[in-house]
């Protein structure tokens, strides 16, 4: 599917300003889909909006439906008369240039837990009926989780597969005990939820109001610690104690030298065939529900995947396995028809993995700061492009165009200086106009790079577990040249909310 040519930025909302410890859906939220308009960028691309797991990661969510909790705006639930004014004062401890999550998650599941309560205590009819319709529309997952959620508090946290052995095998009788004796709980995870989602949507349609789409991301695999895979057990290759047997990767690589053990159980993908994919086009179609394009994480994972056993403590002792190829595209097709979705082809990516995306029919990814490490034939090089593909400086798994050329190789800076017909020494800005010249159909710049940060302000470091998504920018940082610079390169290139 070819995109209208079109640039955006990437940004995810727990990295907006605001003044309860991390960003959400609250004012600066519009505030920057306004900035994006004034910039006439017509995407806001943003990482998983599942709640987040081990290390803080959006991509080891405790669902593959569920939205993240700790993104609700706590002022719009103090307008509602959920929280009262002195609620919203802010803790110690809570960071404006970083999510400090020891401080952020306890404050902020607080104040929900206040809110819930009198929800419970005080909602008005309409409320209760408006909760009510979304308690039942979303049942085919929210049920599940909401119990599931419950469960992991009352069991301290530890995986589902160590649960009492009747919860863990989800007996009938034991789940009906258990959805009595944690009602409460239950509530307040399904009034979290109501809360997300009906605060998402308003800011989405805020954002598609004035022309900005979202791109959204869909990691492949999901964490073995969730409701999905205690749910549907038999979709994810299990031992008959409930833990994988082994679980996703990537071998070594540019990021790592060890590769990448990412842990999530991989799917039985033969038993996801005989229903026609429907766990999988539920999930996609529940993806299109809150965003307007969807990027497919690790999406070469479809015609092969890393196995690793899970007793390696690393990634190198694995091997390639077929994915469903072309059985799943068949599946997403006859149920949904061509839908906006993005490849992310990076890695190790085989002429059977170019095949599958052809396919589909989904643009892939160009990332500029892989482009010099070799020499003219590179394919991440603007000359090599292609139209359906998205050019990025970097992702969120790199480091900064700013911390990326101060440790560079020499045979890269040389390269990047002579492409470039520049002495480096504006070199974020230098990629943007890169990225945004480029043929690709669509260019994403990430927030770090219109700012010019440093290493100190990338979002993530591939295969280290600690210290990481916690980035946040402030709006003395932006000035009125970066929305007009980004403009102009928008109109000079094609790419504009309005035509030249």
């Amino acid at each position: 599917m070819r995109f209208p040519r079109a640039s955006g930025v990437l940004l995810h909302p727990t990295s907006l300003p605001g003044p309860h410890g991390s960003g959400d859906f609250g004012h600066d939220a519009r505030h920057f889909v306004d900035w994006l308009v004034a910039g006439s960028q017509r995407l806001w691309q943003i990482l998983p909006l599942g709640g987040i797991g081990p290390g803080n990661s959006p991509y080891m969510s405790t669902s593959a439906f569920a939205g993240n909790v700790l993104l609700i705006d706590l002022a719009e639930l103090q307008r509602q008369g959920w929280l009262d004014t002195a609620d919203l004062a802010p803790a110690p401890g809570l960071d404006a240039q970083r999510v400090n999550f020891d401080v952020v998650v306890p404050f902020r599941m607080e104040r929900l837990a206040r809110a819930a309560a009198r929800f419970a205590a005080a909602a008005t009819p309409q409320q209760r009926e408006a909760y009510a319709e979304f308690v039942a529309a979303q049942r085919s997952w929210l049920d599940d989780y909401a119990l599931f959620m419950a469960l992991g508090e009352a069991n301290a946290g530890r995986d589902w597969c160590d649960w009492a052995p009747a919860l863990a095998a989800r007996q009938p009788a034991a789940l009906a005990a258990a959805r009595a004796e944690h009602g409460g709980r239950i509530h307040f995870w399904q009034f979290c939820q109501w809360a997300f989602f009906r605060q998402w949507l308003a800011l989405k349609a805020y954002a598609n109001e004035r022309g900005v789409e979202i791109i959204g991301d869909a990691p492949i695999f999901i964490a073995h610690q969730s409701a999905e895979v205690w749910a549907q057990q038999d979709l994810f290759e299990l031992g008959p104690d409930g833990r994988p047997t082994v679980v996703a990767g990537v071998p070594p690589d540019f990021f790592s030298a060890t590769g990448q053990r990412w842990g999530n159980p991989l799917y039985r993908w033969s038993e996801h065939a005989k229903d026609g994919y429907a766990w999988w086009v539920e999930r996609v179609r529940r993806t299109f529900e809150l965003v307007d394009i969807v990027r497919i994480d690790h999406f070469r994972g479809f015609a092969g995947y890393w196995e690793i056993p899970a007793s390696e403590p690393t990634a190198v002792q694995g091997r390639w396995v077929a994915g469903p190829g072309h059985g799943l595209e068949q599946g997403l097709a006859r149920a949904l028809g061509p839908v906006p979705i993005i490849a992310e082809d990076l890695g190790v990516i085989t002429p059977d993995v170019e095949a599958l995306r052809r396919k589909f029919g989904f643009p892939g990814m160009r990332i500029l700061q892989f482009a010099f490490v070799g020499d003219a034939s590179d394919r991440y090089l603007p000359h090599n492009h292609e139209p359906d593909t998205v050019v990025y400086p970097g992702t969120h798994d790199n480091d900064t165009v700013l911390g990326w050329w101060a440790r560079a190789s020499d045979h890269e800076r040389q390269f990047a200086r002579g492409y470039f017909a520049t002495d480096g020494h504006d070199m974020p800005w230098t990629m943007i106009r890169a990225a945004m010249s480029s043929v690709a159909d669509t260019a994403v710049l990430p927030m770090q790079d219109v700012l010019a940060l440093p290493s100190e302000c990338r979002m993530n470091a591939p295969g280290q577990s600690e210290g990481w998504w916690a980035w946040r920018f402030q709006w003395s940082q932006v000035h009125p040249w970066h929305a007009g610079r980004l403009a102009e390169l928008a109109r000079f290139y094609g790419r504009a909310l309005t035509a030249l």
